[in-house]
């Protein structure tokens, strides 16, 4: 019995004082919503760098592997980048979602840049035709007339900033890939102009 009362009177002696209960504050309202711990993040894109190349999807597609389990889906992207003062390229990129697709791709065609030589009003000096497995293109200089053209090659020649240009898909092929290539393929063509 003994030892029953001196735990008690040791766990009377170890209990802490009782604290006064602390007063809560109003959350602050303002149109009828809390704002009281609301502070302004910066951002999430502001902390990326922004590249110097514009970029322009041209075609995606769901392709499928098939294994012994069933098929496997991934992602296949071309895409374009440029800077609208002469430099454009191409890549493709293939994953398992867009994102990495985007990024496979981007790389590709920063590895595959040309510079185009152009004229004082970013027109192309002289006409070019080039083929690309079946896509056939034939780029020629018009001036003042703006861009005319269609598909893929309309985007190269925004990508790459040209101005007073018809180009032409004589082809009857619709693949924007091989269309786009031909594009490349015709712009590394051009040469200079003479001053």
């Amino acid at each position: 019995m003994e030892d029953s009362k001196e735990q008690k009177n040791k766990t009377e002696n170890t209990n802490p004082a009782p604290v006064a209960p602390v007063a809560k504050v109003a959350p602050r309202v303002q149109d009828g919503r809390n704002v009281q711990n609301r502070e302004r993040r910066p951002r999430r894109r502001d902390d990326r760098p922004r590249s110097e190349y514009d970029q322009k999807t041209i075609q995606v597609r769901r392709v499928a592997r098939v294994t012994k389990g069933g098929k496997r889906f991934n992602i296949s992207l071309v895409l374009a980048i440029g800077n609208h003062r002469g430099v454009v390229g191409v890549g493709t990129g293939k994953g398992v979602d867009t994102a990495l697709a985007i990024d496979k791709a981007m790389r590709a065609a920063k590895r595959n840049l040309i510079t185009v030589p152009v004229t004082k009003t970013m027109s192309i000096p002289h006409a070019v035709y080039s083929k690309y497995s079946s896509a056939i293109v034939k780029i020629m200089p018009a001036p003042q007339r703006g861009n005319i053209a269609g598909s893929a090659l309309r985007d190269i020649l925004w990508l790459a900033g040209l101005k007073d240009v018809n180009a032409k898909i004589l082809s009857g092929s619709k693949n924007k890939l091989n269309i786009a290539r031909a594009a490349i393929e015709a712009l590394k063509q051009l040469k200079p102009a003479r001053s």
